[in-house]
């Protein structure tokens, strides 16, 4: 996983980069993910996580059963496996945010999330096989694949699976004012 600040994408393919200027000072340390709300883990070799006995289905049960994760489900999202995928693609990439955490450990593939931070300035993750990360309820955010289409994905919820977003802006939501009340904690 790396991180940076985001340069503005209107008008250009968002599955690209978009690093503000290239520069090293555009990389976003884990102190700054960590004060977002943002968690992350790292699973050795990912392509084993559904294999009892291995060191990624140990790393991945441990997490599930830590953060009380009970339910899963997988997600490939590429042009020959995904129907309407343009479409999907611009709807994941609209800001919203969710009234749960949103929880991707990324098998296979690479992926891009955008979280909002304490000044509305958009941090873009990396996100690639082998990486498990949390992004809170209530952040704003958006995702999209790199410029490979293709990304595996496990989604881990709490409770029963649901995906329900809800778009900017939506300040009045409790959620919503959960999270920026952290945010002015830290």
């Amino acid at each position: 996983m790396r991180a940076w600040w985001m340069a503005d994408v209107a008008g250009s393919d968002p599955r690209l980069p978009h690093r503000r200027s290239g520069s090293p000072d555009d990389l976003v340390g884990l102190d700054c993910l960590t004060r977002l709300g943002v968690l992350y883990w790292r699973i050795e070799d990912p392509s084993q996580f559904e294999t009892p006995g291995t060191l990624a289905h140990e790393q991945l049960e441990r997490i599930c059963h830590d953060r009380k994760y009970q339910n899963r489900d997988q997600v490939i999202l590429a042009p020959d496996r995904t129907p309407d995928y343009e479409a999907k693609i611009r709807m994941f990439f609209d800001e919203h945010l969710h009234e749960d955490e949103e929880i991707r450990f990324i098998v296979d593939g690479r992926g891009y999330f955008d979280i909002r931070d304490e000044s509305d300035q958009w941090v873009r993750i990396e996100t690639e096989a082998g990486d498990l990360i949390v992004l809170p309820a209530g952040a704003y955010h958006r995702f999209t694949v790199d410029s490979n289409n293709f990304i595996h994905a496990v989604r881990l919820f709490q409770n029963e699976p649901k995906w329900a977003c809800l778009n900017r802006p939506a300040e009045e939501n409790e959620h919503r004012q959960s999270y920026v009340a952290h945010l002015g904690q830290n």
